[in-house]
């Protein structure tokens, strides 16, 4: 059982956000609205810098070691686990589920974070993407994180994710994704990138998770 964490396991809002901002002052670009700065949470920033602030690759990687500037010591903690998320994971280890993390944060921030929370001793595996941007795409980490479990069949794994990147990461390794609609993607987003099931809270999530468990066996 492979889980996102931004938009998924913690809401990261302040401090991506955070970040984000303090890096286009630093670049001098214009400050978009909120609806826009929400969209860098889930897709690797250096796509969304250059999409947005239509800067060049240079320009994106300076601006990624801004925001890192930032994120490292502030913006990581700037941050909370969603209600609930901390009895799921517990349940699902008590269920028997091998439980990973697959994020394009990097991994030595998203471990901190799962430690800080309170997470980390129910995941088995936690992957993340490289801080030299050479594993960043989700597909990319999926891949890593199943090499990392041993895991020689798919159809036993299952991917949760709040974005579209999560539920298509997952389908280039034929995973289904469930997508959770308490996140930052939309139903309309998650459905048309190809979510095997779309839920609303993390009740749901639960209960849907604990019945793909128990088919399973």
């Amino acid at each position: 059982m492979l889980f996102d964490l931004d938009g998924t396991l913690t809401d990261p809002a302040e401090g991506i956000i955070g970040g984000v901002v303090y890096a286009m002052q630093k670049a001098g670009v214009p400050i978009p609205s909120r609806a826009v700065l929400e969209s860098f949470i889930g897709p690797p920033l250096v796509d969304q810098y250059k999409a947005v602030c239509g800067v060049d690759d240079a320009t994106a990687y300076q601006m990624l070691g801004w925001y890192r500037d930032y994120f490292d010591p502030k913006g990581m903690l700037e941050n909370k686990a969603y209600d609930g998320i901390v009895s799921l994971c517990a349940a699902l280890k008590e269920a028997g589920a091998v439980v990973a993390m697959a994020t394009s944060k990097p991994e030595i921030y998203a471990i901190k974070i799962l430690e800080h929370f309170g997470l980390a001793p129910y995941f088995d595996y936690m992957c993340g993407s490289t801080m030299d941007e050479t594993r960043v795409k989700k597909a990319d980490v999926i891949a890593y994180a199943l090499a990392q479990m041993g895991v020689t069949d798919a159809d036993r794994v299952v991917m949760v994710g709040d974005r579209c990147y999560d539920v298509e990461g997952a389908a280039c390794h034929r995973i289904p994704c469930v997508g959770v609609l308490y996140g930052y993607g939309s139903r309309e987003e998650l459905e048309n990138a190809g979510a095997a099931a779309v839920v609303e809270d993390i009740p749901a999530l639960h209960r849907w998770l604990i019945h793909f468990v128990n088919e399973s066996d």
